[in-house]
């Protein structure tokens, strides 16, 4: 299950560094969830990505601070209503109770989002 945990960390990690790099692709949440599993899987891991120079900030700011960057909040919103508008408006038409649902989603996960404090 450690190396499971651990694979799903470098997989998340590696989603991260190529959101640095593509708009579309957020940056934040996935370099949280690699902290996440490495934290339960690999003490090495755990430590190398804490003490990043780049990464270990984020995770700082999330974990000690309670706080989310502001780029971090708009992209992860944007992302976030971008992808469920696309959804509602494509691919579920004519299935009015899984588009409500997905914009009351998205509605609760952007409160969520906008509840952390702002990092400068």
């Amino acid at each position: 299950m450690r190396i499971f945990l651990a694979g799903l960390g470098v997989l998340s990690l590696v989603l991260g560094v190529i959101g640095a790099f593509l708009p579309i692709l957020p940056t934040t949440p996935f370099v949280l969830l690699a902290a996440y599993f490495f934290a339960r899987s690999s003490p090495e891991l755990n430590s190398w990505l804490h003490n990043h120079k780049i990464f270990g900030k984020i995770i700082y700011d999330f974990q000690v601070e309670k706080a989310i960057t502001i780029h971090a909040k708009i992209i992860s919103i944007s992302m976030l209503w971008l992808s469920i508008l696309i959804s509602v408006i494509f691919a579920l038409q004519g299935r009015v109770w899984l588009q409500l649902m997905l914009l009351a989603i998205a509605t609760g996960v952007t409160i969520h989002i906008l509840r952390y404090k702002t990092k400068d």
